[in-house]
């Protein structure tokens, strides 16, 4: 059906195959049970390390940067974070992402991670980077300010104003506050997978794609961090080469990690343990109020009771943009339905993503 609320002068196309751009997928559940793990090594006479793991987290103040401007902080048990990934190219980012380091970055993948009250489940909503949103008026850390813009592609918010600026934007399309924020790289995700021992997948279909250098037969994997980093990265090595599908490789090895997560038996190896955390928290920034061992290991705690099957993950209502291949446009009235659910810590009405537009990697990977 139509969106009737798009904007003038847009109309939706239907099938139409968007140009491939490079991303990855971000692991929030690999950073906080790692850190909860560091509580072992503080109980074996080892709590030196705390100095050191809390010395390498880097932090925002998203509350400061943003002051009262923001939605109401609606108490009722439950939480949201935002979790993104930044394709800057500098350090060793530009080893594994390939390219010039530009001087900027962009917001390469974003989930909006709702826990609802009891800590038993949780929804994710993956926010298409090529969507052309309104972006509000942003402040970036050195404190030059730049004006609101009308249909900016949404990954452009992290370049113009950092981590405050996504986040005032996210809070501005969904009309929720943002508990906390999460950001991992792209040399830390390929080095938490191979502390983890790699991860397993099963392929549908073979997947061939040069610019993620990743090559897999159909069948059962065992990737290590750079085979992880290219799967999710790909676009057009599987399905239609837009950035929707690529969103559901991503939904796809989160939930595969998910299952494996605890099982890999770091808890019986000291020295796997510390690995796995000392890369975890080089590899995380977060807002000021995660920005510890100790407060990474309450959030930990509370993600605990979460697994895969109790996680439902969709990608924010969009159409396809009739007037460029490579945008989508927000579904207003359907993107309204899943943040008010989640608003009112609601499971995200099926209605709500029916109709929408999906990219064609869904059962690729699993």
């Amino acid at each position: 059906m139509p969106d009737s609320d798009s904007k003038p002068g847009r109309h939706r196309a239907k099938g139409r195959r968007r140009k491939p751009r490079d991303g990855r997928g971000r692991a929030l559940r690999i950073v906080a049970w790692s850190a909860a793990g560091v509580v072992v090594l503080g109980g074996t006479g080892l709590g030196y390390v705390y100095f050191k793991l809390n010395g390498n987290i880097k932090s925002v103040d998203i509350n400061a940067a943003l002051g009262t401007d923001r939605p109401e902080n609606v108490d009722n048990g439950s939480q949201d974070i935002l979790v993104l990934g930044s394709d800057s190219r500098a350090g060793d980012n530009k080893k594994v992402g390939g390219g010039k380091d530009e001087g900027s970055a962009r917001s390469d993948t974003a989930m909006v991670v709702h826990i609802y009250k009891g800590h038993k489940k949780a929804s994710i909503v993956s926010i298409p980077r090529d969507t052309l949103i309104d972006r509000p008026s942003c402040t970036d850390k050195n404190g030059s300010e730049y004006p609101a813009a009308h249909d900016v592609m949404f990954n452009s918010a992290y370049s113009t104003g950092g981590a405050a600026c996504a986040v005032k934007t996210v809070e501005s399309i969904s009309g929720i506050r943002m508990d906390h924020y999460v950001e991992v790289d792209f040399s830390g995700f390929q080095e938490l997978i191979d502390d983890l021992g790699g991860v397993e997948v099963t392929t549908s279909k073979a997947i061939n794609d040069p610019d993620s250098h990743l090559n897999l037969d159909a069948g059962s994997h065992k990737l290590d961090g750079e085979q992880a980093l290219g799967l999710v990265r790909t676009r057009h090595g599987v399905g239609d080469g837009s950035d929707l599908g690529r969103i559901q490789l991503q939904q796809a090895f989160m939930k595969a990690l998910m299952d494996q997560i605890k099982d890999v038996g770091v808890f019986t190896s000291p020295k796997k343990l510390y690995d796995l955390a000392n890369t975890a928290t080089k590899s995380v920034t977060t807002d000021s109020e995660l920005a510890s061992v100790k407060d990474l290991t309450s959030f930990a705690n509370g993600l605990k009771g979460i697994g895969s099957n109790d996680m439902n993950m969709v990608t924010m209502p969009v159409q396809y943009d009739a007037n460029d291949a490579n945008r989508v446009l927000v579904d207003r009235t359907k993107s309204d339905a899943v943040w008010k659910a989640l608003k009112a810590d609601r499971a995200v009405p099926k209605s709500a993503t029916e109709g929408t537009a999906t990219g064609t990697a869904e059962g690729v990977v699993n």
